[in-house]
């Protein structure tokens, strides 16, 4: 008797620990990454973040400012998977390098043209309709950010 209630114990404990696990592994899908206001940096270290958050089926929520490298998320993760708020703006500027003589950012073409490659068709026309990529950012918000994505609910 005793034998069958450690057997019957340990069916409910291993039942309870492949419903967690499932459980576990369906939020893992549809988890959702927060940007609030990040300011970016350097571009192989972003590819590399979104790349991994596309694989792992990670969504993203705009929320605030989304600047410089961290508008690569345009090209990388896939567009149903985004969302933005009201105060959702994209930010786009010419690729640079710091340059430690000048002590100042140097915008570099070869830079601007391998970041442009990662953004969508629609991306590349607005920053074009916009005078392309230049040291000066230009803010993608409002109805031309929903053009895009879809608003968050």
């Amino acid at each position: 008797m005793k034998n069958l209630a450690i057997a019957a114990s340990k069916a409910a404990l291993v039942s309870c620990a492949l419903l967690i696990g499932v459980m576990l592994t369906n939020g893992a899908a549809s988890a959702s990454v927060l940007i609030t206001n990040d300011v970016g940096g350097e571009v192989s270290s972003y590819v590399h973040k979104f790349q991994q958050m596309r694989a792992a089926g990670e969504r993203v929520v705009i929320d605030g400012p989304c600047l410089s490298a961290c508008t690569l998320l345009t090209g990388i993760i896939p567009r149903d998977r985004v969302c933005v708020t009201s105060r959702a703006e994209l930010g786009f500027h010419a690729a640079s390098y710091y340059d430690d003589t000048s002590r100042s950012f140097i915008p570099t073409r070869e830079g601007s043209e391998e970041v442009m490659r990662y953004y969508p068709s629609a991306v590349r026309a607005w920053i074009g309709r916009h005078g392309g990529l230049t040291p000066k950012l230009k803010m993608m918000r409002g109805p031309e950010l929903t053009a895009l994505y879809r608003t968050c609910e």
